[in-house]
């Protein structure tokens, strides 16, 4: 299954190469859906983020898009649920939960 979390205010982390206002992660307990759907939705691979947690960053309409193409929404506190477990496990930690 592939997720996107909630949008929040990126203002405080943009760079140069970051417009938007406003972005979300798209992640997954699966890198090849991950990157399936994320072409589907139009987002180049070299976008893809490896540290800490795999993951695109998605500005508003692409998180729609996102969602149309059957990302499930989830919120805040299931997104951290998610980071934990990926970061438990590329630890590998056996007290990792499941994803």
């Amino acid at each position: 299954m592939v997720y996107v979390g909630p949008l929040f205010n990126c203002k405080p982390y943009r760079s140069k190469s970051w417009r938007y206002t406003h972005a979300c992660h798209l992640l997954s307990e699966d890198l090849d859906e991950l990157h399936m759907l994320a072409k589907k939705i139009g987002l180049k691979r070299a976008w893809f983020q490896d540290h800490g947690t795999p993951h695109y960053d998605l500005n508003k309409s692409k998180r729609l898009r996102a969602i149309e193409a059957g990302a499930i929404e989830i919120d805040m506190n299931r997104e951290a649920q998610l980071i934990r477990a990926w970061r438990l496990k590329r630890k590998g930690d056996n007290r990792c939960p499941t994803l």
